[in-house]
């Protein structure tokens, strides 16, 4: 289905004035708005000239992406005639810089290589040594020139990698460090170059050659595995980026994600930002690519030569752990001919037909998938030791607050002790899951059968956007092991899963004859959501959706949430799930395959003794909120916070209200 398609068959459930590009921006601009971090974004359809932006055209950091620009100046110097390709480099040892490549540890100094060698290696590897030696042969002077002359001034590589006393340009490496640019300067100059019109035709095609050949596959090849990508990344700790051309069935996508300030600034496979980067990689394939990405994205669990993703990256880790001698295979997500070897190894070990394709029998003969480095600890497929806690906190001192609204309520009787703007309607993020939760345990207390059955996760789950459970369509897991997977790391993908599984049960008024379609299933559990709080007189409160991605109606009042969490906590396995710190599973796939998570608890309170739940929410609009649950002896209280400047003052806000909060109930139970 081509975009034009799509858009005509929207165009009938649409609101008058609403486009393609809208749909676009209602699918990323929550997920950019959920990052811990600063975000800019530019995509563009070069077939149809559709396009979203977010920040566009501010200057940010470019880390390694920067690299990019370097090799436009070499080839625009090979076609002047100042250089050529096969120009010789000599390696000097005082030319080695440490970081990403290949030179420094494993060639001599003296060892030569061609200009072309030094961009493949720059390029592919993302090669610091490498980059400075294309660097000195082209010039920093002449790659920024030529940024201006294309109508980039914002591009600039300021200095070479790591030899920040080279900078031509002082004032920009302090703030932008190795290099700067904007997603527009990017998908200008991809669209140039998918014309072929960057440098030349040749040098075009040259160019496109080196950035296909990318080796990085956790940004935008993440969740697009099959999909050619031409493309060059950056990352140094606080800042991750990816620019580059998707080969879309619908036509090449030009698209540049660049993100800093990240507070996620860890190094693995699960970093937030890079997720971010594949997360949006995939709607923008998916949009403009319509049926015709659908078709090519079907999920079977077989993998064999010419496969890739994470699929395969967990495949090649558990090969290299669990055959004796290990086959030592580059964890690329690339299914190669060297992992075909192995595979067929593993499965003559086994007893099973060698035929290199890692099907069902295989699976099981494999056993748990290993989805950690070898040097990290593999999760057990149960609940982890419970983490050490801190003191309780003491109870003098003030209620010093820096959040929008908040609320202290007894816990024993749901009375509130005393509040702030605690009925006012605000937004709750993910505060939402508590209601998602409730609706689902208590339909599980009246019927508890319904714990161990199994939940096969959907396409349309899978594609939730911002906090994640990271199941993956056709993966299946149980409603009582799902329970952890939304309420500790706050999984959205979960709460869909779960208004798909339960909306039909749940329907109010008895309308289950009605719902026919998992669409129909999760809007009926909505409205379950809504029934619920009313019947609970939660009267400043209005429900959308399951998870608490930011809508213009998704609100709640912070002494509405206090009786939600009052409720819920009643229920047993309500209080067990929110108050587990992790809990881990194992997960079956499509194709027989098996692999572990484990999910950790985002609640930080969690930590203290003292405190037992319940659910954590951060959105822009929302801010970051808290709803929390303390005990002390005998008595209990719960503690909403809406609106909070940031993480860490959510849990200053809350302690200080707790400390506050018991001298308060002591008061009113007539304590000494």
């Amino acid at each position: 289905m081509r975009l034009v398609h799509v858009v005509a068959s929207i165009a009938l459930w649409l609101p008058a004035g609403f486009t393609a590009a809208d749909e676009l921006a209602d699918k990323i601009q929550p997920l950019v708005d959920a990052h811990r971090g600063r975000v800019a974004v530019a995509i563009k359809d070069l077939k149809t000239g559709a396009s979203f932006e977010h920040n566009a055209t501010e200057a940010m950091p470019t880390a390694s992406l920067i690299k990019f620009p370097l090799m436009i100046a070499a080839y625009q110097a090979v076609e002047e005639g100042r250089l050529t390709l096969d120009d010789k480099l000599t390696l000097a040892e005082s030319d080695k810089v440490p970081g990403s490549g290949i030179l420094t540890p494993h060639f001599s100094a003296g060892a030569v290589i061609s200009l072309r060698d030094a961009i493949e290696l720059m390029i592919v590897y993302s090669d610091n040594t490498a980059t400075n030696l294309v660097a000195e042969k082209v010039g920093l002077a002449a790659t920024a020139e030529l940024m201006e002359k294309l109508g980039c001034p914002e591009t600039k590589m300021n200095a070479k990698v790591f030899r920040r006393d080279t900078s031509i340009f002082p004032e920009r490496s302090k703030q932008y460090g190795l290099g700067s640019t904007t997603a527009a300067d990017m998908v200008k100059l991809l669209e140039q170059l998918s014309d072929k019109k960057l440098v030349s035709g040749a040098a075009s095609e040259k160019m496109l050659a080196h950035l296909y050949a990318c080796e990085d596959k956790q940004k935008f090849p993440r969740y697009l595995p099959g999909v050619k990508i031409a493309h060059k990344t950056g990352s140094v700790n606080e800042v991750r980026t990816d620019a580059g051309l998707i080969d879309a069935p619908s036509g090449p996508i030009a698209i540049c994600v660049l993100t800093n300030e990240n507070q996620d600034k860890s190094w693995g496979d699960r970093n937030e930002a890079e997720i971010l980067c594949g997360k949006i990689a995939q709607i923008a394939y998916r949009h403009f690519s319509g049926d015709e990405a659908d078709a090519g994205q079907q999920e079977s669990g077989v993998l064999k030569l010419g496969s890739s993703g994470m699929l395969v990256e967990a495949l090649q880790r558990t090969l290299n752990q669990r055959m004796q001698p290990s086959p030592d295979l580059g964890v690329d997500g690339d299914f190669g001919p060297m992992t075909e070897g192995a595979v067929i190894e593993f499965q003559k070990s086994k007893g099973l037909e060698p035929t290199g394709v890692v099907g069902p029998e295989t699976w099981a003969a494999m056993g748990p998938l290993v989805e950690h480095d070898p040097e990290a600890t593999e999760p057990d497929a149960a609940d982890a030791e419970p983490l050490a806690k801190e003191p309780a906190d003491p109870l003098d001192g003030p209620p010093f607050v820096s959040c929008k609204a908040w609320t202290i309520v007894d816990g024993q009787t749901g009375q509130m002790l005393c509040g702030a703007n605690e009925h006012k309607a605000l937004d709750m993020a993910s505060t939402t899951k508590m209601m998602t939760a409730y609706l689902v345990m208590k339909y599980l207390a009246a019927h508890p059968e319904a714990l161990d059955e199994t939940i096969v996760f959907s396409k349309r789950a899978d594609e939730t956007i911002g906090s994640t459970s990271a199941l993956r369509a056709g993966e299946e897991v149980t409603v009582r092991e799902l329970l952890y997977g939304m309420m500790l790391p706050s999984g959205n993908d979960a709460t869909v899963a779960f208004a798909e599984h339960f909306g039909q049960r749940l329907a109010p008024g008895g309308s289950e004859a009605a719902v026919d379609s998992p669409r129909e299933a999760y809007d009926a559990f909505v409205e379950a959501m809504n029934a619920m709080a009313d019947e609970l007189d939660m009267n400043d409160s209005r429900f959308t959706n399951t998870h608490g991605l930011t809508e213009e109606n998704h609100k709640a009042s912070a002494a509405d949430l206090a009786t939600l969490a009052y409720h819920a906590l009643k229920l047993p396995l309500f209080r067990e799930v929110v108050g587990a710190a992790q809990y881990g599973c194992t997960v079956k796939g499509p194709g027989g395959y098996e692999r572990n998570v484990l999910w950790k608890n985002t609640n930080h309170l969690l930590r203290i003794e003292g405190y037992d739940g319940v659910k954590t929410g951060t959105t822009t609009a929302a801010g970051a909120c808290l709803v929390s649950s303390g005990r002390r002896d005998d008595q209990s209280l719960i503690v909403v916070v809406l609106g909070a400047a940031s993480s860490e003052s959510r849990y200053v806000d809350t302690r200080n209200l707790f400390r506050y909060g018991w001298g308060r109930l002591a008061q009113q139970r007539g304590a000494p």
